[in-house]
């Protein structure tokens, strides 16, 4: 593996894991961390940190979808310079009968 997709791939391993908090950090019945401010919070209030983390959610998932297609194509597939298409085409095909005939027993006692 080269460095750049090791890095990349520890990028998208830290965005799953701050992905997953974001996560649980929301509730869909109006609990989760917007559930903390309920108390009037008028500058940071409830609706707008759930926005927030919405946000970071489709952001870091994006995040995470654009850096594993850039981590394709940095890849080294190594290729060889084989072409194996042309072994299977060139190769020579033994036919076998259709019906073959049943080995034939020599009886030395006749």
């Amino acid at each position: 593996m080269n460095a750049i997709f090791t890095v990349l791939a520890i990028l998208v391993i830290l965005a799953a894991v701050l992905l997953t908090a974001v996560v649980l950090l929301q509730n869909g019945k109006g609990g989760g961390l917007a559930s903390n401010f309920v108390a009037g919070n008028a500058t940071f209030g409830v609706r707008q940190t759930a926005d927030i983390l919405e946000k970071i959610t489709w952001g870091l998932a994006a995040f995470i979808l654009l850096l594993s297609v850039v981590s394709n194509f940095t890849q080294n597939t190594g290729k060889s310079g084989i072409d194996v298409t042309e072994d299977i085409q060139n190769a020579v095909v033994e036919e076998a009968p259709a019906f073959p005939s049943a080995p034939v027993q020599e009886n030395p006692e006749e």
